[in-house]
Order: structure tokens, then sequence, then C-alpha cells
């Protein structure tokens, strides 16, 4: 929500009037100095939409005010132009609308566009948060990095390397979204403070690192590039079981941690649905982009979102640092899932992150049953990896 500055106004005063921590509204404004405020600025408030209402009769600002649980001022700072005092009936006035519920809904075919979609308005709602992308896929999708919270440690989540596993899209978005919630409402999330979370946290989400992938598995494949697909696709127009980039690569084994062993005895030796770890490491574009994140932003810890199994892998090669036998514990005491440390497989960004930068790393496989796992399994899966989230922030 956008205000204009009023002589005398500050951006704590706007805290204050919203009842939305001082940081937030700073943070959402980095062109403008918190302590050069200038009139006729443009301001955005986090947290808040501008809803339009036609005046009714009997209406004034007070009862306006009165009745949304909101400041006289906060009305009068929205309308600079409306006179208070002789509001005319039918004339349109500006209500600030608090957002208190969420608007992702992960319950859904949850494709590229919806994604994006989602991504927009939270960007219009939380401007605080940062968006960039960070590369593009084979078909020129942009791959959305998200950023949350100025502290020192850096945590990533990313989530659909594989296009059948998309459903891990949503659930990374629905954190997202309650994540933020949280912190405009004032509220905790299973006893933890996301003030606390993100001032201590620079939290990194890539929620679809696979967006051509995903658009096959939900759409299926546009004509002018059916035959090719089909054909990588062994003939079958079902592409359910699609796990792979566009190109038949697969994402998560295109890292240079014992690729040439993982090349070697995958039967794969060409484009395919799933397993083909490509002719060198690192050939695809969105595998070359989470590379380049991870190098430039150096996590301390990193969550692939994968499915299925209810199980977690985080060990490689007894590279793993020692905080990963406590992480571990934690993931599995809060999620009931299995902890396993080692698994025979190789080339995985997981692998390829704990190699490299001997830091946490964890492929999380939620869910359990046949890819794509069925939307009825949703809340099982949120309300099981919460607790994980939560963990791999907090702790």
């Amino acid at each position: 929500m956008k205000v204009s500055v009023r002589r005398g106004d500050s951006l704590w005063y706007y805290s204050q009037l919203f009842f939305i921590p001082l940081q937030l509204i700073i943070d959402s404004n980095p062109a403008i100095d918190p302590e050069d405020l200038q009139i006729g600025q443009t301001v955005e408030i986090p947290g808040f939409l501008l809803q339009e209402y036609k005046v009714k009769t009997g209406d004034t600002f007070w009862k306006l005010a009165s009745t949304r649980n909101v400041n006289v001022d906060a009305l009068l700072l929205i309308n600079p132009d409306k006179q208070p005092n002789s509001l005319v009936v039918g004339e349109e006035i500006l209500l600030p609308q608090r957002v208190v519920s969420p608007i992702v809904n992960g319950k859904m075919a949850y494709g590229f566009q919806v994604l994006k979609n989602d991504l927009e308005n939270l960007q219009t709602i939380y401007p605080f948060v940062t968006f960039q992308e960070i590369g593009t896929s084979v078909q020129g999708l942009p791959l959305y990095e998200l950023v949350i919270g100025r502290g020192n440690k850096k945590v990533n989540f990313n989530g659909s390397f594989h296009a059948n596993e998309w459903i891990t899209s949503p659930i990374i978005m629905t954190f997202i979204n309650e994540y933020l919630l949280a912190l405009t409402n004032g509220n905790n999330i299973r006893g933890i403070s996301p003030q606390s979370l993100y001032f201590s946290v620079s939290f990194s989400i890539v929620p679809m690192v696979n967006p051509d992938g995903v658009n096959l598995v939900i759409n299926g494949p546009s004509e002018e590039n059916r035959e090719e697909l089909v054909k990588i696709n062994k003939g079958s127009e079902d592409f359910s079981n699609w796990k792979a980039n566009i190109r038949g690569v697969d994402l998560n084994n295109q890292y240079p941690a014992k690729w040439e062993v993982e090349k070697e005895r995958k039967k794969e030796k060409a484009p395919a649905p799933r397993d083909f770890p490509g002719y060198k490491p690192l050939s695809e574009p969105e595998a070359i982009a989470m590379a380049e994140l991870a190098r430039e932003e150096e996590f301390d810890r990193m969550l692939a979102f994968h499915t299925q199994g209810r199980e977690f892998y985080w060990g490689y090669e007894g590279l793993e640092p020692e905080e990963s036998v406590e992480l571990a514990a934690d993931f599995e005491r809060v999620s009931g899932y299995e902890s396993i440390r080692y698994v025979d497989s190789y080339a995985g960004y997981k692998d390829w992150f704990i190699q490299e930068f001997r830091k946490a790393g964890f492929t999380l496989e939620l869910g359990k049953g046949i890819n794509p796992l069925p939307l009825s399994q949703f809340d099982e899966i949120y309300q099981d990896v919460l607790g994980i989230m939560l963990v791999a922030l907090y702790k």
C-alpha cells in the first residue's frame, strides 16, 4: 500500500499507525532515507492493500475507522484530497485493508504461471522481500529467487528440481506466505517469533528450479515441440512420469560430485524423461544458475525439496559438517521422517553443495506414494515438513 508523506510524518509514525514493525517499513523503502523524509514522497506500507469504497449515508471517517479497527489518521493519510467532515454519498474513498489471509493457494496444479502470479502478488503486499531472476530455463522462463530477512545466517530452500515433483513448489510457497503473514500481523509460527527469524536469517528461496519440466507435466507439450518430446518420452504422450528438464536432462544428476560415476552406472545414455545426467556436468542452464547462486551467496545450509518417501538424506562422502548430525536429529523428531545419512547416489545438488562448501545440505523426500503425489496429501505433507522448515531457519 502506497502513502504520500505529509509534514511531520515519519516511518516510525507509520509503524505505530498501522502496527507494522518499523524495520519492515524501512526495508520496504530502500531508496528512502528514514531520517530525511520529503513531503510528497511515496512510502510503501507492507501488509496492506488499498480497498475502494463508496460512501454510504451516515458514513464519516470516524465511523469507518471505528468499524474497521484502524486509526482515523490512516484514512486521512490515504485520502488527502477528501474533506472528512463533508463526505458525499456515492463518492469513492480508499480504505486500508490489512492482509490477514494467505494469497497462495497450493492445492492446485501449480505451474509456472501460477507461481509467477503468486510472486507478483506477494511482491505487491510485502515489498521488503527481495525478488530477482538468477537465470533462465532452456525455454527462457525466469528462475526466481526470493530473499526474506537481514540476518547473517544464510539458508536456502529450493523446489521442483524434478518436474513431476512439482508439489514441492506450492509447499514452499505456502510456507513463505505463512511466514510473511506472521511477520506483518504479529503472530508466531509454532511458538517461533518470525521477527526473530527476520533479524537472524537471510532466507533465500528458489521455489521452482525446473519450470519447463513442471509445465510439461501439468500442461503437456506445446505443438511446436510435441514430436521431439514424445520421442524422448519413449513414444508416450503421458508425461506424468517426466522428471527431467525440457531437454531430457535430470537436473539433480548434473553436479560435479562424482558425476562420472553416476554417468557410468545410469542406464540412460541419451536424453530421457528421467535419470540422464547429461553429456557433461553443469550443461543445463537451470543447474548452472543454482550452482552460481550457491557460489555467490555461500549459504550456511541448504534444503532441496523433492518427493517421495517421507525421508531425508544429509551426508556425502563424510564431508558433511558436525552441525548436520544435530539438525538431522531435530528434523526427524519434528517430522517423523526417516533420517538417512548416506545413500548410494552421486551428482546431486545436495552432494555437490556439501562437497563444495562443507556446509549442511539436505535432500527432503516429501510425502509417500507415486509421483506426482496427489494434492490430497498436501495438508499432511505441509504439517509434516513445517517443523523441518522452522528448525532449518531457527536452529
